[in-house]
């Protein structure tokens, strides 16, 4: 059961979380059953979000930017890969380490 952070716009918050059910917990703390990730970082470090977020986010949506991503509409999670989404491991940067890269609007 790997770690992951929960990074919530709405609250402006970035937290240490389990996953305990892999993709489906992801869905579940995001909040929505279509996500898609990108990779972050040379560790394999995955972003995941809502896949049609910026579908449907409103003018006045809570957003988030982690490095030179793009803005990202609603909730993400980070969490570590072997490989891609089927082989989740704890991320490879601390708690500290990810709050200093994430920037709210």
């Amino acid at each position: 059961m790997p770690s992951a952070y929960f990074i919530n716009p709405e609250q402006a918050s970035v937290e240490e979380i389990d996953l305990d059910n892999g993709l489906d917990s992801i869905k579940k703390w995001i909040g929505q059953d279509s996500i898609d990730s990108d990779e972050v970082g040379r560790d394999g470090d995955l972003l995941f979000f809502d896949e049609a977020c910026f579908i449907r986010a409103k003018p006045d949506s809570k957003r988030f930017k982690l490095d030179t991503l793009a803005p990202v509409a609603g909730k993400g999670v980070f969490v570590g890969s072997a490989g891609g989404p089927e082989s989740l491991k704890d991320p490879s940067v601390s708690l500290e380490a990810l709050k200093a890269r994430v920037v709210f609007s």
